[in-house]
């Protein structure tokens, strides 16, 4: 007669989470961000797109966005258990296992993929699989814990939504999903980096190397206030080149003041009080000015489609 241990019986974990935790696997907040500048690039390319077609496109991109930031969060649990800004997410909580997350992600990109290749167009689908490949290995694998560079070179995977809607709605590139691209390309390090400059001591204690941690504020006051330049002559090349209107030209001025005078005041105030509101309102202004920049291009595709009707 033999004695059974109980104790010994390792049985299998009943998962906790409900379906709001596996919607914040999919951060929801980027991928707002995802989305809208993936609808520009759609709207703005030439030609008729079957709606059902462009709905499926948006669709397929959030999915991916949203695979990619389950994934990055399977890979870095460890790390967001040590950030207060992260802390809260469901895998710290204990509420989705990081194998649970990744298998969750990767379904999602699997079929978000596919589906954009088979229904859509292949060109887009490689370009989302690419997408997310950029981020979830290039980026959060390799980058983000071995360089002070990882959000100047993983800012590439965050560009791309808008290239990709371009393609799965011409199966082509062009120059306007490039110049999408570099816009967003040139924004990310001063938006990152400010949010880095008051969160620093999240990411020291994480050990993640992100510039205020490895170079220090001063630098990167400097670095965000350089990359701001770039960026506000970038966003505005499009209008004197001739490939957005004046509406957009004119707008891009104003917000690129505006990005320049947070920037420069990041730059001067560098302690106390002062520095830590400045910091915070770049950030918060620099989501603005991406929206706003982006939605100008919208505002000029029903301003040409309805000029037609007032002669």
């Amino acid at each position: 007669m033999s004695v059974v241990d109980h104790h010994a019986i390792e049985f299998p974990r009943i998962s906790e989470a409900e379906v709001g935790d596996y919607l914040a696997l999919l951060k929801p907040r980027v991928m707002s961000l995802v989305v809208f500048t993936a609808l520009v690039g759609l709207v703005i390319a030439p030609g008729h797109f079957h709606p059902v077609l462009a709905f499926t496109s948006i669709l397929c991109i959030a999915v991916g966005a949203g695979a990619s930031g389950a994934m990055n969060m399977a890979y870095e649990a460890d790390i967001d258990a040590l950030m207060s800004r992260t802390a809260n997410r469901p895998i710290p909580r204990g509420r989705i296992t990081p194998p649970e997350a990744m298998a969750f992600g990767m379904v999602l990109a699997f079929f978000s993929v596919m589906t954009l290749g088979i229904l859509v167009n292949w060109v887009a689908g490689a370009l989302l699989a690419f997408t997310i490949f950029f981020y979830v290995v290039i980026y959060t694998m390799l980058l983000k814990r071995w360089t002070a560079q990882n959000i100047v070179i993983g800012g590439a995977a965050g560009a791309l939504p808008p290239v990709v809607a371009w393609a799965a709605a011409t199966g082509s590139l062009s120059m306007e999903p490039v110049l999408l691209f570099l816009i967003i390309f040139f924004w990310t390090p001063p938006h990152f980096w400010a949010l880095a400059l008051f969160r620093n001591d999240d990411y020291a204690r994480a050990g993640v190397p992100m510039l205020p941690v490895v170079a220090g504020p001063d630098a990167t006051r400097l670095q965000i206030l350089l990359y701001t330049i770039v960026l506000v002559a970038v966003a505005v090349a499009p209008w004197p080149l001739g490939y957005f209107d004046a509406i957009y030209g004119i707008a891009s001025l104003v917000l690129g003041a505006g990005m320049m005078a947070l920037s420069i005041n990041v730059y001067r105030h560098r302690e106390g009080k002062q520095a830590g509101r400045a910091t915070r309102r770049l950030f918060a202004f620099s989501i603005f000015y991406l929206f706003a920049l982006f939605a100008t291009l919208l505002l000029e595709v029903v301003v040409r489609a309805v000029a037609p009707l007032f002669g």
